[in-house]
């Protein structure tokens, strides 16, 4: 017997609003309003203008620092429950605290593991989200989570450019899984097989690098170096140096997540860098910095939200 789809409203918080309109328009359903009310403390808090009873809450919102945006969500989340919603699902672009996925040194957090307790506590009952800083990750949440891959829309811009020496990069050794399977993409587009070379960083400490060796010949490719995240695109910027010193005929760079804190704008435009392309998953504004593209992930996380309320697999819209 197939089960009825229920019916379905998307909210967005003041993190994801662009990115959540991008979404409605592709399911073709209106953006619900929420208003969030902010006392002159700090404190704020967050209510529905449209009903939500018996219905499917999808929640969009990226939790990157600083906290107020996971708050927010985590308000949406608790709202919409005493709403009486029949689902609660958290549209998550850009998973924020991801970083801190394990105990890596003694006396730390694990601040993704408290991240994904709070949104099951708050009451959510599914979470979709967007290129994890480890895959990991996913075995934090005891509810269903949809992991879906920038590498789907990203690896569609970087055949659109028709590089002829296309060669693909991994800027430390912990990225080359990401890099192999973007490279799997692009032969899947252009039925090519597409070479790639691993980038070796020494990181004496947070967001800084010291020094970068190259495993593999980059003379007179095309370089696009892929990542999950530009933070302070210190690495990208370090390796773009590095590469163009070896010969590379261009360096660009696809990551899924444009955080751009600190000097980031500044020291792209000021970077061999040809440019570098993310995802919509974080609100920017293209006028700061020149070299920089967005594509958009709101069409794979529009087909996701479909296929749940239609009870339907998402493996062939999240191919890696």
């Amino acid at each position: 017997m197939v089960q009825e789809a229920n019916q379905y409203v998307v909210f967005a918080g003041s993190q994801g609003g662009a990115i959540a309109q991008r979404i409605c328009d592709h399911l073709n359903c209106r953006l619900g309003k929420v208003t969030i009310n902010r006392f002159s403390d700090g404190e704020f808090s967050a209510a529905f203008d449209d009903s939500v009873r018996g219905q499917s809450v999808y929640l969009v919102q990226s939790t990157n620092p600083n906290s107020d945006h996971l708050m927010e969500l985590l308000l949406m989340i608790d709202a919409a429950k005493r709403a009486s919603a029949y689902k609660v699902i958290a549209v998550v672009p850009y998973f924020g605290w991801a970083r801190q996925d394990r105990k890596d040194k003694p006396r730390v957090s694990i601040g993704a593991k408290l991240v994904a307790n709070m949104l099951q506590v708050a009451g959510a009952d599914r979470v979709i989200t967007v290129d994890l800083h480890a895959d990991q990750i996913q075995g934090f949440f005891d509810i269903p989570v949809d992991h879906l891959y920038g590498a789907n829309v990203l690896a569609n811009y970087v055949e659109s450019l028709r590089l002829k020496k296309l060669i693909i990069a991994s800027p430390d050794v912990g990225g080359s899984k990401r890099a192999v399977a973007f490279a799997k993409k692009l032969h899947m587009l252009t039925d090519k097989e597409v070479p790639m070379v691993i980038c070796y960083k020494n990181r004496p400490d947070f967001n800084k690098v010291s020094e970068i060796r190259i495993l593999g010949d980059v003379y007179d490719k095309d370089v696009v170096i892929v990542d999950d995240m530009v933070d302070t695109a210190g690495t990208l910027c370090a390796a773009a140096k590095t590469m163009k010193e070896a010969g590379a005929k261009t360096v660009r760079a696809v990551v899924s997540h444009g955080l751009m804190s600190g000097d980031a704008c500044r020291l792209i435009e000021e970077s061999e860098l040809e440019e570098v392309v993310f995802t919509d998953s974080i609100p920017f504004d293209m006028s700061r910095c020149s070299k920089v593209k967005t594509v958009s992930i709101a069409e794979p996380i529009a087909a996701t939200i479909r296929a749940i309320q239609e009870h339907k697999s998402i493996s062939e819209i999240n191919i890696r």
